[in-house]
């Protein structure tokens, strides 16, 4: 790959709550997919800065109605589950696990099933703007493996997790780990497999210590998976207090929240993310913060499964990092942009109650909303912060991780107007109308992914 200089509209979001629009922005990317600098226009050496790339044949101008933004980040996707997006929505959690989602996923023992899934997936959610996605496998290591390959063949930013769950008392006979020692064997083996992946020295695809969650899990395995992710330095992932059925299990287990309980077993590190969170209180808050660990918020599948909204307002003021997870497929949409608009409106459902019944001035919970400063934020940068990768923000240093929006395709839902819409008019617009059609370009690391350098 070699370096080349994009020319054109930016929008990113550098503080959390507040976006940065740059026209006529040139961000270089060198040989390494890095970002070099970013050029405003109307600085000194701009015009030849713009007119070397040109001569060389390394500039890459966006039209008027394109926009570039930062690749969106997903922290949390449970990969194996894409053939069930958009199924059985109308059961509680512990049913939807034991009614659909493990018999699901002990399929993945097919390795040809779990090719043909998992390309899928990738290829959707690249095409859906995704460059950086934190997923959740199954218990099978070779199937994992496989995802790990994908995403490496198709250039996405991926960090890939084999699903650990050995307690029998709530995984099912056909699938779970055979023993404690076995899951960590697994585990271990993962990390090895995809630290030592050919073509994958740059680290683009990393590996995940994943305790499914407490409920799944033997007090062995949390402890011995926190001791591998010590030895590794690896990220963890795992749900927290998502439910009232699975923050309940873990207080009559271990007499503490999910919070509480992880940081004990070791498993709340700076890279640990910790999926929906939505019971947290705040002590569970303060330990998560001091840990800094992230939080995927996961807007779409809370309404569905978690009988919960997660107070995202709260937690982005007392300074947690706070991504946002699709939550495949608990989350019917593989859209991060939707799930954009989703925490917005959650967020207004929180503040504001949703019981007709209830007065008015007592019906919600005050001080509770965001917009679609802090969502977009949280898609992007935060999603950076959380996992600890300098992806998400056009800054030097930073990996040229980057969509671009075109509101010119045909047939589109986002309609710009000029002279009526303001820059921040056109976010809010990208975040509530734009669907894969405007995203026309993808890169990661520097490498397009999506589209071409004409379009």
């Amino acid at each position: 790959m070699s370096g080349f200089t994009v020319c054109g509209t930016v929008i990113h979001a550098p503080v959390c709550g507040e976006v940065e629009v740059l026209e006529d922005a040139l961000i270089e990317v060198d040989e390494t997919g890095h970002i070099v600098a970013v050029h405003l226009a109307g600085t000194d050496d701009y015009q030849e800065l713009r007119r070397r790339a040109s001569e060389r044949g390394k500039l890459q101008l966006l039209a008027a109605g394109q926009y570039l933004l930062p690749g969106l980040v997903d922290l949390h996707i449970h990969a194996p589950q894409w053939p069930q997006l958009g199924k059985a929505l109308h059961l509680p959690l512990y049913g939807w696990l034991h009614q659909y989602t493990f018999p699901l996923e002990a399929k993945y023992r097919d390795i040809g099933f779990a090719e043909a899934v998992y390309t899928s997936l990738v290829d959707t959610l690249v095409a859906n703007g995704t460059t950086t996605a934190l997923y959740f496998g199954t218990i099978h290591l070779e199937a994992t493996k496989r995802l790990a390959d994908i995403c490496l063949a198709r250039g996405q930013r991926g960090l890939v997790g084999k699903v650990a769950m050995d307690n029998p008392e709530e995984c099912p006979d056909f699938y779970r780990d055979v023993s404690a020692e076995r899951g960590l064997e697994d585990t271990r083996a993962l990390i090895q497999y995809i630290n030592a992946l050919s073509g994958n020295e740059t680290g683009l695809v990393k590996p995940v210590v994943t305790p499914r969650f407490i409920p799944s899990c033997t007090d062995e395995m949390l402890a011995g998976l926190a001791e591998i992710a010590g030895e590794y330095g690896c990220h963890i992932q795992t749900h927290c207090s998502e439910s009232d059925w699975e923050h309940a299990y873990v207080i009559n287990r271990h007499g503490r929240h999910d919070g509480q309980s992880l940081k004990e077993f070791g498993l709340l590190t700076n890279k640990t993310l910790l999926a929906h969170a939505n019971f947290i209180d705040d002590a569970d808050m303060d330990a998560i913060g001091q840990a800094q660990t992230g939080i995927a918020h996961c807007p779409l599948s809370n309404f569905y499964f978690s009988n919960a909204v997660f107070p995202a307002r709260k937690a982005l003021d007392r300074g947690l990092q706070v991504g946002l997870g699709t939550d495949i497929s608990g989350g019917p949409d593989p859209s991060l942009l939707r799930n954009c608009s989703m925490a917005v409106t959650t967020s207004r459902a929180l503040e504001e109650g949703v019981d007709p019944d209830a007065d008015s001035d007592s019906r919600g919970t005050p001080g509770s909303r965001i917009d679609f400063r802090e969502a977009f934020w949280m898609a992007t940068t935060a999603g950076g912060l959380a996992l600890d990768l300098k992806t998400g923000l056009f800054k030097q240093g930073y990996a040229f991780d980057a969509i671009v929006i075109d509101a010119n395709v045909e047939n589109s839902n986002l309609i710009l107007w000029e002279g009526l819409d303001t820059h921040e008019d056109m976010l809010q617009k990208i975040i509530y109308s734009a669907d894969r059609h405007n995203i026309i370009r993808v890169w990661v690391q520097g490498r397009l992914i999506k589209g071409d350098n004409n379009s």
